[in-house]
C-alpha cells in the first residue's frame, strides 16, 4: 500500500462526494409545497397548491386522484399557472405521455384516475420553477348530526418527490364561536408534522423534510352550522367514534415515537462513547507522532549527477531506490535487465523483423555460453527465465516471450514475487532499506485510509466524523515521518533522481563533456528501467548523429542500433505487464435505472398523529 495508492483513494473519495453532491439526471425535488384549502358552505373545497420545485431533464409533471364516490363526487375548475413566468397554461383535452410545454390537461386517464398533468419543457435542461395548481373538489365534506367532517389526503404514499418543507392552510366558511369547536388531526407515516387550529376560522399544518412514499392527510370536524348543504349527509353522531379512533392511532403513533427516541438516544450514546474512545486515540497518536524521528532529507540536494550512483547496481535495484520501494518487480525492470545482459555479453540481440507500424517488431535473443557467477540474483533469474523460454534452443525471440507469458501467467507471478524479495533483501544488505520500517509505514497508511473512510461514513454524526478525521491526519503524518529508507538510501535516491534528470537534459547542458557511446550503452540500461529510453536516444542522436546510420555489425553498440529501430522496452514489457495482470480478479456491478412521477391516492392507510 503505497503513497500513490493513498493519493488515488483520496481523489476517488473526493470525486465520489462531488458526484453525490451534484443532482442526478431526471431529478425532481420540491423546495416547498404549499396547500390552501377553502371549505365552502355547500360542502365543496377549493384547493390551491403552490409547487416550488427543482426540475432536471423532465418533460411533464402530473398529479392523480383516485376516483371514489364515497369520498367526493368529482373535481372541476382546474387551472395551472406558471408563477415563474407569470402566465396561465393552456388547457388541452387529450391525455399525453409528454405534455406539450405550457399546456395542461385535467381528465380521467386511461387507468381510470383523474389526472392533472402539465408540460414543463425541461427535457435536456434544469431549472427551479413555481407552479400553481387550482381545482375544486365537489362534496368533499360529509355532514353528520353533530359535526361535519373533512377527511382529505393531500399527498398519497405513492408520491415520489421529496420535499424540504410542506405547509398547508385550511380556511373554514365562517368563524367558529371558539377554537375548541374545531377538532383537528394530522396523519403521516413519518410522524414529523404539526397541525393546529390557529384561529376561529383557520387550520394550519407543517411538515419538514418530507420523504417520498409517505402520505399526508388531514381530518377535521367543524360545527354543522358552517355547512348549509352537502350531497354527503348522514344521520347519527360522529364525534365519539372519531375521537376513539384517533386516540387509538395517536397511542400507536406515540409508542412509535417513543421507540424512535429510545433508538436515537441509544445510537447517540453509543456514538458518543465511540467518539470519546477515538479522542483518547488522538492523544496517543500525537504522543507516538512526537516520538518518531524527523523525515530524513538528502545530505546534499542535487540537480544533476553525471555517473552511476552505484556502479554494480542492477536496473531493479536502481528502480527500487529511485521510487522509494514502489517498483521492485520483474515486470518493472525486465527489458532493462535484458539490455544489461546484452551489454555484459551473456546474450546478444538482433533485429530480425521490422514489419512497420501495423505489425510487431521482432528481436532475436541469442544465449551466450558464459559463467554466471558475476551476476546478481535478480539478473540470474532473468537469464534463467530466458533459458526456460528458449528450451533446448540457443536463441529465442520477443514473440516467443509473448507466447510463453500468455501460457504461464502463474509462473511469471511467482517470479515477480521472488524478484521483489531478492531486491528488498539486497537493499537491506546495502544499508539502504529497513523492511520493518516499511511494514510500519504500510500499517500507518492502512490505518489512515480506514480512519478516512470511517470519517466519511459517520458524517451523520459530525463530532465522531471530526475526531476520526483528526486521527486520519495525525496517522498520515506518522506515515510521512516513518523512514523506511536510511540516510544512505535517501542520499542514493537523490543521486539516482539527479542522474535520471541528467540523462533527460544532457543535450541541453552548456557543459558538453558528454560520456562516450560506450558509457551511454550502460546509461541506456537504466534509462530503459526508468522509462525514458526514447527521450535519451533522441538526445544521443543530437550529440552523436552517426547513431542514425549505425552499422548493425558493430557489436559494441549492437543494441543502440536495435533501439534506434525499435523500442525494445515497449516490445517486451507490454507482454510482461499483460501476463501478470491477466490473472487478477475483477468485480463489477449491474446497471440500475428509475423514473419519476407522483400519485396522490385519496384513500390512505390509517396511521395517526393528533394534537
Amino acid at each position: 500500500m503505497k503513497n500513490k495508492k493513498i493519493i488515488f483513494i483520496f481523489i476517488a473519495m473526493t470525486a465520489f462526494l462531488f458526484l453525490c453532491s451534484v443532482k442526478s439526471n431526471a431529478t425532481l425535488e420540491l423546495n416547498e409545497l404549499d396547500f390552501e384549502a377553502q371549505i365552502n358552505e355547500d360542502g365543496s373545497i377549493n384547493v390551491t397548491e403552490t409547487w416550488n420545485i427543482y426540475i432536471s431533464e423532465t418533460n411533464t409533471l402530473f398529479k392523480t386522484f383516485k376516483k371514489d364516490s364515497s369520498k367526493y363526487s368529482g373535481i372541476t375548475d382546474v387551472t395551472v399557472k406558471d408563477l415563474t413566468a407569470d402566465k396561465e397554461l393552456s388547457k388541452i383535452n387529450e391525455e399525453m405521455y409528454h405534455v406539450t410545454k405550457d399546456c395542461y390537461y385535467a381528465l380521467t386517464n386511461s387507468k381510470g384516475m383523474f389526472e392533472i398533468a402539465w408540460g414543463v419543457g425541461l427535457d435536456d435542461d434544469y431549472d427551479t420553477r413555481r407552479y400553481q395548481i387550482s381545482y375544486k373538489v365537489q362534496d368533499a365534506i360529509a355532514k353528520y348530526d353533530d359535526y361535519s367532517e373533512l377527511y382529505w389526503q393531500f399527498i398519497g404514499e405513492d408520491f415520489e418527490i421529496d420535499a424540504k418543507k410542506i405547509t398547508g392552510t385550511i380556511l373554514l366558511p365562517m368563524n367558529a364561536e371558539n377554537k375548541e369547536e374545531i377538532r383537528v388531526w394530522g396523519h403521516t407515516q413519518q410522524l414529523n408534522g404539526e397541525i393546529y387550529a390557529t384561529a376561529n376560522n383557520k387550520i394550519e399544518f407543517t411538515i419538514n423534510r418530507y420523504s417520498s412514499g409517505n402520505y399526508v392527510e388531514v381530518r377535521t370536524l367543524i360545527p354543522n352550522y358552517m355547512i348549509t348543504s352537502s350531497n354527503r349527509t348522514y344521520s347519527g353522531n360522529i364525534l365519539n367514534s372519531v375521537i376513539e379512533e384517533e386516540t387509538k392511532w395517536a397511542d400507536e403513533a406515540n409508542a412509535r415515537r417513543n421507540a424512535q427516541k429510545v433508538a436515537i438516544y441509544s445510537v447517540i450514546v453509543i456514538l458518543s462513547i465511540i467518539t470519546l474512545y477515538f479522542i483518547t486515540k488522538i492523544f496517543k497518536n500525537i504522543k507516538k507522532l512526537k516520538s518518531l524521528d524527523s523525515k530524513i532529507q538528502p545530505t546534499t540536494k542535487l540537480e544533476y549527477f553525471r555517473e552511476l550512483p552505484y556502479k554494480d547496481a542492477t536496473p531493479a535495484e536502481a528502480l527500487f531506490v529511485l521510487t522509494s520501494g514502489m517498483n521492485k518487480s520483474f515486470s518493472s525492470s525486465f527489458s532493462a535487465n535484458i539490455l544489461d545482459l546484452c551489454l555484459r555479453k551473456y546474450i546478444s540481440l538482433e533485429l530480425v523483423e521490422n514489419t512497420g507500424i501495423m505489425k510487431s517488431d521482432i528481436v532475436k535473443i541469442t544465449l551466450e555460453n558464459k559463467d554466471v557467477e558475476d551476476l546478481k540474483e535478480d539478473e540470474k533469474l532473468t537469464l534463467d527465465f530466458l533459458k526456460e523460454v528458449a528450451g533446448n534452443n540457443e536463441s529465442l525471440t520477443t514473440k516467443d516471450i509473448t507466447k510463453y507469458l500468455e501460457k504461464h501467467t502463474s509462473k511469471v507471478e511467482k517470479l515477480d514475487k521472488k524478484i521483489e524479495k531478492i531486491i528488498e533483501k539486497e537493499e537491506v544488505s546495502n544499508g539502504n532499506y529497513i523492511k520493518e520500517k516499511q511494514e510500519e509505514l504500510i500499517n500507518y497508511e492502512t490505518i489512515c485510509i480506514i480512519y478516512t473512510v470511517m470519517a466519511f461514513v459517520t458524517l451523520i454524526f459530525i463530532p465522531l466524523a471530526i475526531v476520526l478525521g483528526i486521527n486520519a491526519i495525525i496517522v498520515g503524518m506518522m506515515a510521512y515521518k516513518t523512514n523506511a529508507f536510511t540516510q544512505k538510501g535517501v542520499d542514493e535516491k537523490e543521486q539516482w533522481k539527479a542522474f535520471k534528470k541528467y540523462m533527460e537534459d544532457f543535450s541541453l547542458l552548456k557543459d558538453k563533456e558528454i560520456p562516450s557511446l560506450v558509457v551511454w550503452e550502460k546509461y541506456l540500461v537504466f534509462a530503459t528501467a526508468f522509462g525514458i529510453s526514447e527521450k535519451v536516444l533522441k538526445q544521443l542522436k543530437v550529440v552523436y548523429p552517426e547513431i542514425t546510420n549505425m552499422d548493425s555489425a558493430m557489436y559494441t553498440y549492437s543494441y543502440i542500433h536495435i533501439m534506434n529501430s525499435v523500442n525494445i522496452g515497449n516490445c517486451i514489457n507490454s507482454s510482461v505487464y499483460s501476463a501478470i495482470g491477466s490473472s487478477g480478479s475483477g468485480a463489477g456491478g449491474g446497471f440500475s435505472g428509475g423514473g419519476g412521477g407522483g400519485r396522490w391516492p385519496e384513500v390512505a392507510v390509517a396511521d395517526a398523529k393528533t394534537n
